[in-house]
């Protein structure tokens, strides 16, 4: 591991380097939720790299810059052991030079996303969190950053920042990590006492109570507001700040949860600050279906969303419906620059055609209005997607179509990363996968069936274990096996089989 604290230095290393790298910002005082998002990072990265930085430009005037733990030599030693590549540790004066003794450029977020909630009695702190992400995100130029869910504002403001300013890396969103009490993790929980620490769990217990409450079917927020704040009476010593319910990616308020809702809360106790929230969803469950090629994901995600009522998202369909677009305006499909083009004027829907139990029919596929359903099945469209969908600006832009599916969920969705990427709070995460041998018999079989030229079994199994390697370390979305999936191995199960215990899991997560 390399400990970096100069601009010059990690530059230097990171043109050295090659491969996907994960970034994970931190203010140091490192604890369990801080090493769990150094795990995410390194299982979809090549390289990991933590900073460790107690940023000025996010403290205000009367807060606890001059106090709060800097224990570099301890961090190091946490982020060596998680199989940390780089920290990067620099001086204030090496990242903002000698800006900071006048005036410095900051990046400032939009009003809407920084006058409630923490922004209200933290004038200053966004455009500080804003400008010190920036400047990480240009300096290591991540392929993905991580950043937890405890920090909801910060994080809701930094996927816009992403976005809007077209800075580099994919921003994912890590769960909460808690301690047994419920309280979660903080660099500041170090400022509590044994007594405060227990009383602090009260802001859980408070959260959990108004789930409990929107899980039974209330949607206003008086009522689950009220709720926080009459728990929270049972802890007098904590002064409770704000109690809103707000959109997470706008942070505008909610009246009424329609589809996803967070309850955010701030208090004080003693002399630390905390935060915490709680999202409540009330959209239709999701089914997300990973694994290898040839574990059969496609032909029982299909007949699974069937049998449910739900809708078979076919993300094939869409690389399809989006080719056989690039053809019908004369581009080029090999021509990566022209297809970005056409890009924003591609509206693909997917709609449900019904079937029967054992041959279900796929989607309705429309492009703009127009039905495309059997245009996509073409010989010039099948000779042609492969390329298309190959291309990072066109998956980019599928992935955020795909993902306002899951705004009402409903669906079934099957690929390589649907349950890491595409839709990770799907209700139900499934790990389709067989081992290569038998993948390999069920290609010859299928290659029989069709008439074909069969292939010996250890070309196909050479074949196919050379396919998985590069699906599993692959730049952009590679294979794995999403948080909270259950692995189902299909070697001595038929796709009977496998939809009824993917069914009978849907249906013991429905009840619960």
């Amino acid at each position: 591991m390399r400990l970096l604290k100069t601009v010059e230095g990690l530059g230097c290393w990171r043109r050295q380097v090659s491969g996907t790298v994960g970034l994970v910002p931190t203010m140091g005082a490192l604890h369990e939720g801080h090493l769990s998002l150094m795990a995410r990072a390194r299982k979809a990265n090549d390289l990991v790299v933590v900073s460790i930085f107690v940023n000025p430009l996010q403290f205000g005037p009367n807060e606890d810059l001059a106090r709060y733990p800097r224990p570099l030599a301890a961090d190091a030693a946490q982020c060596r052991a998680a199989g940390v590549d780089v920290v990067f540790a620099p001086e204030v004066t090496s990242l903002y030079g000698q800006s900071l003794t006048g005036q410095f450029f900051n990046v400032v977020p939009p009003s809407a996303m920084t006058r409630r909630l923490c922004g209200q009695s933290r004038p200053g702190h966004f455009e500080g969190v804003a400008t010190v992400v920036t400047k990480l995100l240009n300096l290591v130029r991540p392929h993905r950053a991580y950043f937890g869910q405890k920090d909801a504002q910060q994080l809701a403001i930094i996927r816009r920042l992403v976005r809007d300013l077209n800075l580099p890396g994919q921003i994912v969103g890590c769960p909460t990590v808690r301690s047994q009490s419920g309280l979660a993790l903080s660099s500041r929980n170090q400022y509590l006492s044994p007594s405060e620490l227990q009383q602090a769990a009260i802001l859980y217990q408070a959260l959990s109570a108004a789930q409990a409450l929107f899980k039974a079917g209330v949607r206003s927020h008086q009522p689950l507001i009220q709720t926080v704040i009459e728990t929270l009476k049972t802890a007098p010593a904590l002064k409770s700040e704000y109690i809103e319910l707000v959109h997470p990616d706008t942070l505008e308020p909610l009246h009424t949860v329609e589809t996803i809702g967070m309850l955010a809360i701030a208090a004080h106790l003693g002399a630390a600050r905390l935060i915490d929230n709680i999202l409540l969803r009330t959209r239709q469950p999701i089914i997300a279906i990973d694994g290898p090629a040839g574990a059969g994901k496609s032909t029982v995600a299909r007949r699974i969303a069937h049998q449910l009522g739900l809708l078979y998202l076919d993300t094939g369909a869409m690389y399809r419906a989006l080719t056989w677009f690039v053809l019908s305006k004369a581009a080029e499909p090999t021509d990566e620059i022209a297809v970005a083009e056409l890009l924003p004027q591609c509206e693909i829907k997917l709609t449900s055609q019904g079937g029967d139990h054992a041959d279900p029919q796929p989607p309705e596929v429309w492009v703009n209005g127009e039905s495309v359903t059997q245009a996509i099945r073409t010989a010039e469209v099948t000779a042609q997607v492969s390329a298309v969908a190959a291309q990072g600006a066109v998956r980019q832009a599928l992935v955020q179509q795909q993902k306002q599916y899951g705004v009402q969920g409903g669906i079934v969705a099957d690929g390589r990363d649907i349950g890491t990427h595409v839709f990770p709070h799907a209700e139900l995460k499934i790990f389709l996968t067989a081992s290569v041998q038998e993948r390999a018999r069920r290609r010859q079989r299928d290659l029989a069936l069709q008439a074909q030229l069969v292939p010996e079994l250890s070309e196909l199994e050479a074949a196919i274990a050379e396919r998985d390697r590069k699906d599993s370390t692959r730049e952009i979305s590679p294979l794995r096996k999403a948080e909270g999936a259950v692995e189902i191995v299909t070697d001595d199960l038929s796709a009977e089989a496998v939809i009824d215990e993917i069914c009978s899991l849907f249906q013991q997560i429905s009840k619960g």
